[in-house]
């Protein structure tokens, strides 16, 4: 079992930033890919970004690609969603997610229970 802690959510204006952390506990030994999805209101979750083990690969939706980044400390079993040049369409509660591997609809087998991120116009 994994469990994910996430953290750094807010309110924020349109065109700022807004750092997100999540902290993994459990059998964080094991190489877990770690990603992050978003649910907004009315809407269905959808993937945001995804990072390998090694954190050498990275994989974006196209909603956030070029503003948000993704990025993991396997010394500190954290991964960090940096998102820049928010906009009030990216208002949503954004969950940290991890399993062993990442394929196409992705479907996560860890979840955290989400922060929530309001961009304001």
């Amino acid at each position: 079992q994994v469990q994910l802690v996430e953290s750094g959510g807010g309110l924020v204006q349109a065109g700022g930033s807004l750092r997100l952390s999540c902290a993994a506990s459990g059998r964080t030994f094991a190489p877990y890919v770690m990603g992050w999805f978003r649910q907004a209101p009315g809407e269905e979750r959808e993937f945001v970004a995804v990072v390998s083990f090694s954190g050498l690969r990275t994989y974006y939706s196209d909603s956030v690609k070029g503003r948000f980044t993704i990025s993991r400390d396997n010394a500190k079993n954290t991964s960090d969603l940096q998102m820049d040049s928010l906009k009030p369409e990216d208002t949503a509660v954004y969950y940290c997610a991890a399993d062993r591997s990442y394929s196409d609809h992705w479907q996560p087998a860890f979840w955290g229970q989400g922060t929530q991120v309001t961009v304001s116009s």
